[in-house]
């Protein structure tokens, strides 16, 4: 396959080198930095999921679109931020030839529904990907944790695209197990629970995830946050692998925190950076879809005001540069 991934940051640039390891033919979409250290040295990843490397040469370095409004893929990976989907999705629009399916790969809820609004049901798709990735050094991404295969499905509930079928035997061939599902709502709503619970929380206390299960005091938070997110989900007429929150809730402590303890959160690093965070795609969510249906969300509310308190900090003073 052709691939285009557009906002290659850990997570894209991972995939970029396991599908270019494997023969397909990438081009990477990402920040002037990482393109000009991965043109010098090339691109390897490491972990959990083995070592895998393509050498400099064997992998397309682009810092945008512009002038390649020519050009065709055969499917386009969107890993941006959440914050950065419109944007993106401007800027693929220039490949006027190309008309292949669109893939969101981000963190929350509300990516899927923005790609149907602006490229239409048939092009739009997206993952859950409940793996962690992180940049050791440009041009090198480490594999951390994994709790579960990425799903992979089209916005229309029942049926599997045969490009989410495509995606999901090129991913699994070349190390990333992946599966094609008929309902990837229900996927990115267990991966909402998921990240609302910890993401948020790990980030104002500057804790791995291993750390706030083992606590009473903030396993006391997360299960409030567990509460309202699957109370909202159901009045959005959604639904999740699990009948309630309590049977939810024996998988999150028995196997997902456990699984993924190690993991720091992608927000703390945000905020470690005086980056934005994906709050609003997160507990921020889960409180705009409550005011909307009319389901209290105090714990999603209170900690969407921290971390938007901890971002304008943040953003009052210059930041270093991320590794990622």
């Amino acid at each position: 396959m052709h691939v285009l991934i557009y906002g290659a940051g850990a997570l894209g640039q991972a995939i970029g080198c396991l599908l270019a390891a494997d023969g397909h033919r990438v081009d990477l979409v990402l920040r002037p930095r990482f393109a000009e250290a991965i043109r010098t040295s090339g691109l390897a990843v490491t972990g959990i999921f083995g070592d895998h490397r393509v050498d400099p040469g064997r992998i397309g370095l682009l810092t945008g679109l512009a002038g390649r409004s020519g050009e065709e893929y055969d499917i386009i990976l969107l890993t941006t931020k959440t914050y950065d989907t419109d944007l993106a999705l401007t800027d693929i629009s220039r490949l006027f030839r190309c008309f292949c399916p669109v893939v969101s790969m981000q963190n929350g809820c509300g990516n899927l529904e923005k790609l149907e609004e602006r490229l239409g049901r048939e092009r739009s798709l997206a993952a859950r990907v409940i793996t962690g990735f992180e940049i050791e050094t440009p041009g090198t991404v480490r594999i951390t944790v994994s709790a579960d295969a990425v799903h992979i499905g089209g916005c229309v509930r029942g049926g599997i695209p045969a490009a989410a079928k495509r995606l999901a035997e090129a991913l699994s061939h070349a190390g990333l197990a992946s599966i094609a599902v008929a309902d990837v709502y229900q996927s990115l709503y267990a991966k909402l629970l998921y990240n609302c619970a910890l993401n948020p929380l790990g980030a104002l206390l500057g804790v791995q995830y291993g750390t706030l299960g083992e606590n009473a005091e903030t396993r006391m938070l997360m299960d409030q946050v567990i509460d309202e997110t699957f109370a909202v989900i159901t009045a959005m007429g959604g639904s999740t692998p699990w009948p309630d929150a309590a049977a939810y809730r024996k998988v999150f402590y028995g196997q997902l925190v456990p699984a993924t303890s190690n993991h720091r959160p992608s927000m703390l690093q945000d905020l470690e950076y005086h980056k934005p965070t994906e709050v609003e795609a997160m507990v921020g969510y889960v409180a705009a879809q409550g005011r909307k249906y009319g389901v209290p969300t105090p714990c999603c509310d209170f900690l969407s005001a921290l971390v938007r308190f901890k971002e304008q900090q943040g953003a009052s003073r210059p930041g270093s540069v991320p590794p990622g």
